[in-house]
């Protein structure tokens, strides 16, 4: 691939990230209750002043959202990231809920992401199609519970519930009525490297296999024969859009970038043909996986 330039981010309620892709986050009244707090703590004290104003215990919110006192507790004090159901349930619970809870989450989410990645995040949510290469793991857009657990946990990162909700909170773009079309190339290695515990790679291989034998979708493995295949060797994603230019997003250390100029774009999609050239079949990768998940797993 060509020379990777790191694009430079600024700030504002409409952020150009890449020509022809703008990455907008729209802040209504409900948005920002109080500028001096965050998105996640404005979350909190809304859903505080409505439980108080209601009359409502801890407890008794929390049997109405389903989930425990303590962490109505911890939402309010804006130490945890809510899952969606959560706001979804303020919105049915509290009568002059009308979608509040939900516009509040989505900032409040958004925020919960490293700023670095947020674009990307942006990004993956407008795209119609995604190819994603992989050498080392499955890609967290198809990660279960466990396996995202597990991989985040290594970095012993503050907040790792937070971290975790989030990354699987991206993955309801492929259960929307239009989702994008997902095409992945990993190496044999993802499958056969322990991530976790055996049931955690189980679990995780049963839901790529699911994700193999969507129509929409497309997985494809490079077979581990020692040698090295394809020019790349790091993790990467190419977008597709209905409007614009595709764009690239690279893994990196300590963080990743996305790449906007058509010379890297048009690398990075003969990177990936060569990738998917090197790959088995459709029905051999599913086969492989299939027959790992039985010979390592079950």
């Amino acid at each position: 691939m060509g020379t990777l330039n790191r694009q430079s981010a600024r700030t504002g309620p409409t952020v150009p990230v890449l020509k022809g892709v703008f990455v907008t986050v729209e802040l209504s009244p409900d948005d920002a209750t109080d500028p001096g707090l965050s998105p996640l703590r404005n979350f909190g004290n809304e859903v505080m002043l409505e439980r108080v104003r209601m009359n409502m215990s801890r407890v008794e919110l929390g049997r109405a959202v389903a989930c425990g006192e303590s962490l109505v507790a911890k939402i309010e004090r804006g130490d945890r990231v809510p899952q969606r159901e959560f706001a979804e349930g303020c919105d049915r619970v509290f009568p002059h809920g009308n979608g509040r809870f939900m516009r509040l989450w989505r900032l409040a989410l958004r925020y919960a992401y490293p700023p670095w990645f947020r674009p990307y995040v942006a990004l993956e949510e407008k795209a119609t199609a995604l190819r994603m290469f992989n050498p080392v793991l499955v890609p967290g857009i198809v990660q279960t519970r466990g396996y995202a657990t597990a991989i985040l946990k290594e970095g012993r990162p503050k907040g790792l519930e937070d971290l975790v909700t989030s990354r699987l909170e991206r993955q309801r773009i492929l259960e929307r009525e239009d989702p994008p079309r997902l095409w992945l190339v990993l190496h044999e290695r993802v499958l056969r490297n322990v991530v976790g515990t055996e049931e955690v790679m189980e679990e995780q291989l049963v839901r790529l296999l699911q994700i193999a034998e969507t129509p929409t979708h497309r997985v494809q493995i490079i077979r581990d024969d020692g040698r090295q295949h394809g020019p790349v060797g790091s993790p990467f994603v190419l977008m597709s859009f209905d409007e614009g230019a595709d764009v690239v997003h690279v893994d990196g250390f300590p963080r990743g970038y996305v790449l906007a100029e058509q010379e890297d774009v048009t690398d990075a999609g003969d990177a990936y043909d060569l990738l998917r050239a090197f790959a088995m079949s459709l029905d051999e990768s599913a086969e492989l996986i299939n027959s790992v998940l039985r010979e390592c797993y079950s």
